[in-house]
């Protein structure tokens, strides 16, 4: 039995600000797209840290693997992020603790955690440079008020075997981080430039036989014991399918009713001269990370730049994802920018751009099987969290397909809330961005009248 699903094609535009993420061109042997019928195992969509990560795990397995990519390996999300290699600190524990229990909110710690090793161990084994920075994160707080909520969280993370310790006003100062960040709690990991990862990726996989096809539109995929691939000028068939999209999988007419595409903004200095870099301290260059409702990260890069990102997020109707600039989002990390970092008042900004992550309602991954033989595979619910875990969720399909289940990828199976009908995922999701913004620009009051007492 054959099941025609059908593809709406979205259009990219935009103007007045960066339509690539801040660490990407195209690249310059841009692979041919799709024409012809060809065959392989293997298809994988998409051509991110998920799907190349998947494709390098299967040809290593021997498998034969094509990935068709709508525009070029790093366009999306992998191209557009903060590049923070992070583990569980970051997660909502409280949130996977009340929906999963201890046990299985522990494995999924565990995972989150481990996405952290394997990058690293990934690093070296495919050779990839890509200014890695293991100097750690923080969590840091930026009023005093923020300590209650910041010590729970820890402590919580502690018991479900996050690896964390607390850093104290006095260790934030010799350690020589910037004034603004009060006190904090750190987790492994670090900074790396994720255009250089995911095009070290793409590097790999080419050398290792993956057959990659760039601005190759998915048009169609049918369902069945062979599943076929539409694109504009040709076909793929294979026995299995992976979709590894992320936020865009919704306009695929998959994921509707589990993840929501949330826009992410990042704005980036001009390198930053000797003085301005002196003027911070910060010799260890360690991410920083807010505890707001909606977080800010801060971070210095190999090119001497600060990065800010999120601070605000978007949402477009209809789980679209149009590449279009996000003016208010840019002014109010333009705003913390200089609240949080007054020696680099009047710098000039490099670049700002926006992306997309996808969120479930519960915050965890969403991975499993669908289709009328189970052979379509999906990953997507990275929730900001990209670079770590859905690097390993390669490994985890990988092993998937080729018929064995590892222990985590098991710890990620739940049912995951389903997603409200337009116009009412509209309203709830502005509903709640408004009122987290709203708690978010009352801390910020309350961090200006402290700065001036």
């Amino acid at each position: 039995m054959q099941v025609s699903k059908r593809i709406d094609r979205q259009p990219t535009h935009g103007e007045g600000f960066r339509l690539l993420g801040g660490w990407v061109e195209q690249p310059d042997d841009l692979q041919p797209s799709l024409e012809g019928d060809i065959s392989a195992d293997v298809i994988v969509i998409g051509a991110g840290f998920a799907g190349l990560s998947t494709a390098l795990e299967l040809r290593a397995l021997g498998a034969n693997v094509v990935v068709l990519e709508r525009e070029f390996a790093g366009f999306g999300a992998s191209g557009r992020n903060a590049g923070y290699l992070a583990g569980s600190m970051g997660v909502e524990f409280e949130l996977f603790h009340k929906r999963l229990g201890l046990e299985q909110a522990r494995k999924v710690v565990a995972f989150y955690d481990e996405g952290v090793a394997y990058v690293e161990r990934r690093l070296g084994e495919l050779a990839i440079d890509c200014d890695y920075t293991p100097s750690g994160i923080i969590r840091a707080a930026v009023h005093p008020s923020q300590a209650g909520r910041l010590r729970k969280s820890m402590e919580l993370g502690l018991k479900l075997g996050s690896v964390t310790r607390q850093v104290d006003a006095d260790e934030m100062r010799a350690r020589g981080i910037p004034a603004a960040f009060l006190f904090g709690c750190t987790q492994h990991g670090g900074t790396l430039d994720p255009g250089k990862y995911v095009l070290g990726l793409r590097r790999a996989a080419l050398r290792s036989g993956v057959k990659l096809f760039e601005q190759t539109t998915l048009l169609s995929y049918s369902e069945g014991t062979t599943i076929t691939c539409r694109t504009e000028r040709g076909s793929a068939r294979a026995p299995t399918l992976v979709f590894a999209t992320n936020a865009y999988t919704p306009q695929l007419g998959l994921l509707r009713d589990k993840v929501v595409p949330m826009r992410v903004s990042a704005l980036e200095t001009v390198p930053l001269s000797a003085a301005q870099l002196a003027s911070l301290g910060w010799p260890n260059r360690e991410g920083l990370v807010t505890p707001h409702w909606t977080m800010e990260s801060h971070r210095l890069t190999a090119r001497n730049s600060l990065l800010i990102t999120t601070k605000q997020l978007g949402y477009a109707y209809g789980s679209r994802t149009p590449n279009v600039p996000d003016a208010a989002a840019y002014a109010a990390l333009a705003q913390a920018l200089d609240e949080r970092f007054p020696t680099l008042r009047g710098t000039a900004i490099r670049a700002c751009w926006s992306g997309y992550i996808s969120l479930a309602y519960d915050a965890l991954p969403v991975v499993g099987e669908t289709g009328t033989q189970r052979n379509i595979h999906y990953t997507a619910g990275c929730s900001g969290h990209g670079v770590g875990t859905q690097s390993l969720i390669g490994h985890l399909l990988a092993e998937r397909i080729a018929g064995i289940e590892h222990p985590l990828l098991t710890a990620l199976r739940h049912k995951t809330p389903t997603t409200l009908p337009e116009p009412l995922q509209w309203c709830a999701v502005k509903a709640a961005l408004c009122g987290a913004n709203g708690l978010d620009r009352h801390l910020n009051r309350k961090v200006r009248a402290h700065a001036t007492n």
